[in-house]
C-alpha cells in the first residue's frame, strides 16, 4: 500500500509551493500599480499583439472568455484599455492605452526583480534546462488535457517526449 499523503512532498506539491511562493511576492507589488490578478498578463499580451479581442486572449491564456471579460471591464475602469468595434457587431477590439503601457513597464521592472530572486544561484545552464522542463509540464499536461475524454492511454501517447537539454556547445559532434 503506498503511503497516505505523499501528495505533500511529490511534484506537484513542489511546483503548487513554487507558484504560491511567486504570488506573495507578485500580488503586493501589483496592486501597488493599480492591478489585480491575472490583469497583468492581459497587458504584456496586448503589448506584444497589439489590439485584439477578448476571445483570442481567452484562447492564449487557456482561461474562458468570461474570466477574461472581468479582467478587462476592471483594466478598461482604470484606464489602462480602451476597446473599439472589432471585426463584427459581436466583437469589441481592446488596446492598451498609455496609463497601460506606463503600468505594463512598471510591471516588467518588478518581474525582472522577481525572476532575479528566483533564479539566484542558478547558472545559465540551469536556467535553460528549468525554462524547458516547465514548457514540458505545461505541453504534457494540455496535451493530457485535451486527451482525457479519450481515455489513460491517450493521454500517454500525447505525452511530450524528453529532448536533449544540453546546450549546443557542449553536445558531442
Amino acid at each position: 500500500m503506498e503511503q497516505e499523503g505523499r501528495s505533500l512532498e511529490d511534484m506537484h506539491m513542489l511546483l503548487y509551493r513554487a507558484y504560491h511562493a511567486q504570488t506573495n511576492y507578485l500580488r503586493p507589488r501589483m496592486a501597488r500599480l493599480g492591478l489585480g490578478p491575472g490583469q497583468p498578463k492581459l497587458l504584456a499580451y496586448l503589448a506584444v499583439h497589439g489590439t485584439s479581442t477578448q476571445h483570442e486572449m481567452a484562447a492564449y491564456f487557456e482561461v474562458g472568455d468570461a474570466a477574461i471579460s472581468r479582467m478587462l471591464d476592471l483594466l478598461l475602469q482604470a484606464g489602462f484599455v480602451r476597446t473599439g468595434r472589432g471585426r463584427d457587431r459581436r466583437t469589441k477590439a481592446v488596446e492598451l492605452t498609455a496609463g497601460g503601457h506606463d503600468a505594463l513597464a512598471a510591471w516588467d521592472d518588478i518581474c525582472d526583480g522577481e525572476q532575479s530572486a528566483m533564479l539566484a544561484g542558478l547558472t545559465a545552464e540551469e536556467r535553460a534546462t528549468l525554462a524547458g522542463l516547465l514548457e514540458r509540464i505545461h505541453a504534457n499536461l494540455t496535451a493530457t488535457s485535451a486527451c482525457a475524454s479519450r481515455g489513460p492511454a491517450a493521454a500517454r501517447r500525447a505525452a511530450v517526449p524528453a529532448r536533449d537539454t544540453t546546450p549546443e556547445e557542449a553536445r558531442d559532434e
